[in-house]
């Protein structure tokens, strides 16, 4: 799967709000390290920096494509192409952010506790996931999926496993001295009603299932999504759509 930095931030703002809110959670510490663990195109690493002034910054991503967009945005921070499955810093970090990105990873039991031994005494583990995948966007791109035209193709493609808020909770508290979960549903205005949503969806949740099929399989899965989209997300009177977007946020202290 290949990730695209300028479909993704079409919608930044809406992207970069949730991070915000992460990362205004924070402890007002000193920090002297702090890593963006799939940075994407830096904006979620401008926040950390502008959070923690004084520290060290630097991000991640398993894309280049990402990589080289936040190379350009920050070009005074180290960005790297790595993976977090196997990342492992060199020294123990202050405070460790991940927003929007350990849901493509599978095995959260053992990636959270391991994320959180990187922390140095006192640090604090940022994570942001969303939390969306019974809402109808997800649903309706499971059911477009197994569509004769190209079932045998992704009729089986399936998101990571996540986890509740309980569950999450319990995987950190033995390795860690605090730990705080919410939840926020995010209600996202955007203009030109359900096709603005198909676009938001193509820089995410759709990139599993348009990876597998040619361009003119993607064009009917797009289609047909469209349609379910259209009806599960009306048009409110001036032509835009709100889009409920459910997150869970994760801070932890080492």
């Amino acid at each position: 799967m290949t990730w695209s930095a300028k479909q993704y931030s079409a919608f930044e703002e809406e992207r970069t709000r949730p991070v915000r809110d992460l990362v205004a959670a924070l402890p007002q510490r000193e920090v002297r390290s702090a890593v963006d663990l799939g940075c994407g195109p830096g904006n979620s690493t401008e926040v950390l920096a502008q959070r923690f002034p004084g520290a060290l910054v630097s991000g991640m991503d398993s894309s280049d494509d990402m990589i080289q967009a936040a190379r350009k945005r920050m070009p005074g921070v180290n960005f790297e192409v790595a993976d977090i499955a196997t990342w492992r810093p060199a020294q123990p970090v202050d405070v460790i952010l991940a927003n929007a990105s350990l849901q493509w990873l599978p095995d959260h039991a053992t990636l959270y506790p391991r994320l959180a031994q990187q922390l140095a005494p006192g640090g604090n583990l940022a994570i942001q996931t969303p939390d969306n995948l019974e809402e109808p966007a997800h649903r309706l791109a499971r059911e477009t999926a197994k569509d004769p035209r190209w079932a045998d193709r992704i009729g089986d493609v399936r998101h990571p496993a996540r986890h509740g808020a309980i569950d999450y909770y319990e995987m950190l508290q033995p390795h860690c001295s605090r730990v705080d979960v919410w939840r926020t549903t995010y209600y996202h205005p955007l203009a030109g009603g359900a096709p603005a949503v198909v676009e938001w969806f193509k820089g995410s949740a759709l990139r599993p299932y348009l990876a597998l099929l040619d361009a003119a399989q993607q064009a009917g899965f797009l289609e047909s999504y469209l349609a379910g989209v259209a009806k599960a997300y009306p048009a409110l009177k001036d032509g835009s759509v709100l889009l409920p977007f459910p997150r869970l946020f994760i801070v932890a202290t080492r």
